[in-house]
């Protein structure tokens, strides 16, 4: 076990002191707020001011809101729909500072630099102009500035910045100016010939790859590398089991499992969750995914990961000795929040041979109900982003946009999740009155 231990502990180190998945997954806590925020649009404008999908089918009083239905739905088009142009801000800022870049200009270059590989000019048959030919005009799409373009947006951030970074390091491109010159305007002249460098390189290989195949940058990477990833690890149930497999065990040894593995999980599961989200506000036509970031919140990690919060009801319940309700007590409003450290280090969890099989196993059945409650149609498809805070049952009622099945899925797995820990729990307070015992 401690072999184990040190080998996963090696692994967990590994990926914490990674600079590029500690970029991706800073990049999108960073910009974590901008899609609450987006998400409470969605909300407002399809959930509670919607005569036919929302309360306003209820009651019509509400309508009377609607007035203010283009603020929100702007709010959702400038956040979730523009997501892939923050991302590629954000993780840009990251590398630059990584590579000792201060200030906001690694961000503004990130997106300069997505820019440059973006198509900005697009013809549309149904519009023609006064010769009577296919209309063109000038705008970015919104399928490169959504969920299909956050890939790009990753690539292009880490690469450009990683090519700046390396040109800024070459004294012979530097732009040297008299000691007179202010400290801002000598900065500037320093980095212009590696940003144009920079921008060059990466508009050439865009342009090649256009020339090569006809495809966009974006559109490459959308049908290449992230559509495989969604099939083979997003839309795979099995997959996505291992994966809280993985996450389980990591804790299990002390280290935070879902840090070790959110620039994965986020790279494939947000664009999942936004596109569900396009789908359900009208804005793109398909069929729903069924897993996407929330979801997976709403079954396996409700209360925090492992599904603490159902050891914590089977304590309440089925536990008979003191110190385990104690720290039970403790871990009540934390884990109502999705926090579970003061379960995971209280029991403990950590290195515990027979409670950590449910916390393993709970999780991972969790998962599994969660699939099959959505694709049999039990449970609608979770189609909007809420604070991983959000209590459970509250949580699946607002994720799947206000329906109440959506509630009751969370409600039947909180108690599969007790179920699974109950006999565990009896076979460890055995074990600690045995030791007790042998202590006396």
């Amino acid at each position: 076990m401690d072999a184990f231990a040190d080998k996963l502990g090696r692994v967990g180190a590994w990926c914490g002191q990674n600079k590029y998945l500690s970029a991706i997954k800073n990049a999108f806590q960073n910009f974590m707020p901008a899609t609450i925020a987006g998400a409470i649009g969605v909300l407002w404008t399809n959930v509670l001011v919607h005569e036919t999908t929302g309360l306003g089918a209820l009651w019509s009083g509400i309508m009377v809101l609607e007035v203010l239905n283009p603020i929100f739905a702007a709010i959702q088009y400038a956040t979730i729909s523009c997501i892939a142009i923050g991302i590629c801000m954000l993780v840009a800022q990251e590398i630059g500072e990584a590579n000792g870049e201060k200030g906001a200009y690694p961000a503004v270059l990130g997106f300069i630099a997505w820019l440059v590989v973006t198509p900005t000019t697009h013809t549309a048959d149904k519009f023609l102009n006064a010769a009577g030919e296919a209309a063109t005009f000038t705008g970015i799409g919104s399928a490169y500035t959504g969920a299909t373009g956050l890939f790009t947006a990753l690539i292009v951030g880490i690469l450009a910045l990683e090519i700046f970074g390396w040109l800024r390091k070459q004294e012979g491109l530097k732009i040297k100016m008299p000691e007179q010159v202010p400290p801002g305007v000598a900065r500037a002249f320093e980095v212009l010939v590696p940003t144009f460098i920079m921008l060059v390189i990466v508009g050439a290989i865009g342009h090649g790859l256009f020339l090569a195949t006809g495809q966009y940058v974006n559109d490459l990477i959308s049908t290449y590398v992230q559509a495989p990833l969604t099939a083979i690890i997003g839309d795979n149930v099995v997959a996505v089991m291992i994966l809280y497999v993985i996450i389980s065990l990591f804790w299990l040894v002390g280290i935070h499992g879902n840090n070790m593995v959110s620039a994965v999980k986020e790279s494939i599961f947000k664009p999942m969750l936004y596109t569900n989200t396009a789908i359900y506000t009208g804005k793109e036509v398909g069929n729903y995914n069924t897993f996407n970031l929330t979801m997976m919140q709403m079954f396996a990690e409700w209360g925090g990961s492992g599904v603490t919060l159902g050891l914590v009801i089977a304590i309440f319940v089925f536990g008979k000795r003191e110190d385990n309700k104690a720290i039970a007590t403790l871990s009540v409003v934390p884990g109502l929040f999705n926090i579970n450290e003061t379960v995971t280090f209280g029991i403990p969890l950590v290195l515990n041979p027979i409670l950590g099989i449910p916390f393993i196993l709970a999780p991972v059945a969790c998962i599994f109900l969660g699939w099959a409650l959505i694709t049999f149609g039990f449970c609608p498809p979770v189609v909007i982003e809420v604070p991983w805070t959000m209590p459970p049952v509250f949580l699946g009622f607002l994720a799947t946009g206000g329906n109440i099945m959506g509630a009751i899925s969370q409600l039947i797995a909180i108690a599969l999740s007790t179920v699974i820990y109950i006999p565990f729990l009896i076979a460890y307070e055995k074990f600690q009155n045995k030791q007790a015992a042998e202590a006396e």
